[in-house]
């Protein structure tokens, strides 16, 4: 696909400065720019590329003030880095879509598939499930019995969604994640062996969740595990059974979450990012990378980080006591040891 500046900025609302009739037909990185490539900048660290890239358009911010001559034509927007987004996502709702149903799929009798969908190669759909209208269902994908799956659905290759789950309208689950798979869920017997506790919940997901590649997301022991509205998981993540994950929540790569922690809504959590078990964490809480968390967030606009986590002010302060540790112990070792002389004087 091929658009001049002029369309781009009717589309963004932007401002041309340079050749509205210049076209471009894919987008780059500033750095890695080309001839009849679409670039941003939003971030002044990487504003000396602006003077150097090669690519044809650049959007940048309206409050950008240039320092040198810049060589492409700019589009200027409220924000570069949202407009970008804007374009990508139109890029890929104009991408041909796959439709139709596999003659190697297999579909039980008694389940429901909607109209407008595309059925991969090897995919098996269960009994009394129930596939929405606009559903991608790539090549592999397992959905057991008794799941529903809503409109405009994407399940990328090798899914696994276990019986009895229910996925909401417009979600995104990435190749190899598994949703629905046992809590982990075991009692202590007398002769030091365990036995497994059956699970006999579900997991549901909201509208317009996204899962990343690998995530596992166990069922509820009874009820539901829940992931609400808007929910963004990165790849790699365990969420534990009865988990619920708060609306517009996001997670970063191999977060663990152990079983009964409700999380709030609008939280952003770093990768790997632990939490124990039976946890509450409050509303628009923000957890640092690789950030341990054993009690109640009760507060909420919370900032925590470390492990196990404190206030982000109090452990930059802990940090900097922390790296002067070994030029303390040398002073601790050399009082203790003029102690010492004083006391056989």
């Amino acid at each position: 696909m091929e658009f001049t500046a002029a369309t781009i900025a009717g589309f963004l609302k932007g401002e041309i400065e340079g050749d509205p009739e210049i076209k471009v037909n894919t987008i780059a990185k500033i750095e890695e720019g080309e001839a009849g490539a679409l670039s941003f900048l939003a971030n002044p660290k990487y504003e000396h590329y602006i003077y150097e890239t090669k690519s044809s358009i650049v959007l940048v911010n309206k409050s950008f003030i240039p320092s040198a001559k810049v060589g492409a034509t700019l589009i200027r927007v409220e924000n570069a880095y949202d407009a970008f987004a804007s374009l990508l996502r139109l890029v890929d709702q104009a991408r041909p879509r796959k439709k139709g149903i596999h003659p190697t799929a297999i579909i039980e009798d008694s389940a429901k598939v909607g109209s407008d969908v595309f059925i991969g190669p090897y995919v098996y759909i269960g009994e009394n499930c129930n596939i929405g209208s606009g559903c991608s269902v790539y090549p592999h994908v397992y959905i057991g019995d008794n799941t529903k799956l809503g409109n405009n659905c994407t399940l990328n290759p090798g899914v696994t969604i276990y019986h009895d789950c229910i996925i909401g309208e417009g979600c995104i689950i990435h190749a190899g994640s598994v949703i629905g798979s046992d809590g982990f869920g075991f009692a202590p017997q007398s002769d030091n062996e365990f036995m497994k506790i059956p699970q006999l919940g579900n997991v549901v997901l909201e509208d317009h969740v996204e899962i990343g590649a690998n995530v596992t997301i166990d069922r509820a022991t009874m009820g539901s595990t829940f992931i609400r509205k808007g929910v963004k998981l990165d790849n790699l993540i365990q969420i534990g059974h009865n988990v619920e994950v708060g609306e517009n929540t996001v997670m970063a790569a191999q977060t663990g979450i152990s079983g009964s922690t409700k999380i709030g809504k609008n939280c952003m959590f770093g990768g790997q990012v632990g939490l124990a078990g039976h946890l509450k964490i409050a509303n628009n809480t923000k957890i640092g990378a690789q950030g341990g968390i054993l009690g109640d967030v009760k507060e909420e606009n919370t900032a925590i980080i470390g492990s196990p986590a404190i206030e982000v002010k109090q452990f930059l302060r802990s940090s900097v006591i922390f790296r002067k540790l070994p030029e303390m112990k040398s002073k601790i070792d050399s009082i203790e040891k003029e102690i010492e002389s004083l006391k056989k004087k």
